[in-house]
């Protein structure tokens, strides 16, 4: 079992005015308590800049296997990034870059030891400036070894805190919601429900238990939901 990839910018960003990110550090202490629990190996970078985000998921060196590596013996990639965004982009330190970038270079025709596996990206950043002001609801086949054809883009699953076009909240003491949400369903699910029934319930936690407070009105009293996008081709059940 492969280990998270967790790149996560806390640095401020003065090129893009963008401030600290006060509360990241909890979510990626969550993250690497959480994926360590099921039985992964967890790195952690820091403050990177565009060039190293891509540089490290692209060629990697001698202890930090990524897309170039040989994953023949791992049966799965997770990569969790934590920084500001923009709807299909996300901030380094020094500038911004396409999430396809990154993702891209997993997939079947590019890492093709990963061919067949899941290949898992956790994305807490903005994707926009739109606000979520929320509405009233009443409450309310086997295995063979017979040789396929698979799609270049198929076993990725990007579960995104937001939807496109909408803010992603983040606590400064408690981190943010989305991640908060994720690690708590995968300590009481991830032994027994697949991922997809994980995130639905990761959906329902962040859409029922959390709102914003502020002082600032257009502020104040605002939801969020995740956003899940699967091509996985079968249920992923941690071991």
């Amino acid at each position: 079992m492969f280990g998270v990839y967790e790149l996560r910018m806390t640095w401020r960003i003065i090129m893009a005015g963008m401030g600290m990110r006060n509360g990241t550090d909890l979510d990626a202490q969550r993250l690497q308590s959480t994926f360590k629990s099921l039985g992964y190996k967890v790195n952690i970078f820091n403050d990177q800049n565009c060039a190293d985000i891509y540089g490290r998921l692209k060629k990697g060196n001698i202890k930090l296997p990524v897309s170039e590596e040989d994953h023949s013996n791992r049966s799965s990639f997770v990569c969790a990034l934590l920084s500001h965004g923009e709807d299909g982009k996300l901030y380094g330190v020094d500038d911004c870059l396409p999430i396809k970038n990154l993702t891209s270079l997993f997939r079947g025709d590019r890492c093709k030891t990963l061919v067949g596996k899941p290949k898992l990206f956790f994305i807490q950043a903005c994707r926009g400036t739109d606000l979520d002001p929320g509405v009233e609801t009443d409450g309310g086949p086997s295995d063979s070894e017979e040789t396929y054809r698979i799609p270049v883009e198929a076993d990725f699953l990007y579960a995104y805190s937001t939807v496109p076009g909408y803010y992603s909240w983040r606590n400064t003491v408690n981190g943010s919601w989305f991640i908060q949400s994720l690690c708590e369903m995968l300590k009481l699910h991830g032994k027994t429900l697949e991922l997809v029934q994980i995130l639905t319930c990761v959906n329902h936690m962040v859409a029922r238990e959390f709102e914003s407070c502020s002082n600032q009105i257009d502020f104040h009293a605002k939801k969020q939901i995740p956003c899940v996008v699967s091509m996985l081709t079968k249920a992923l059940n941690f071991p």
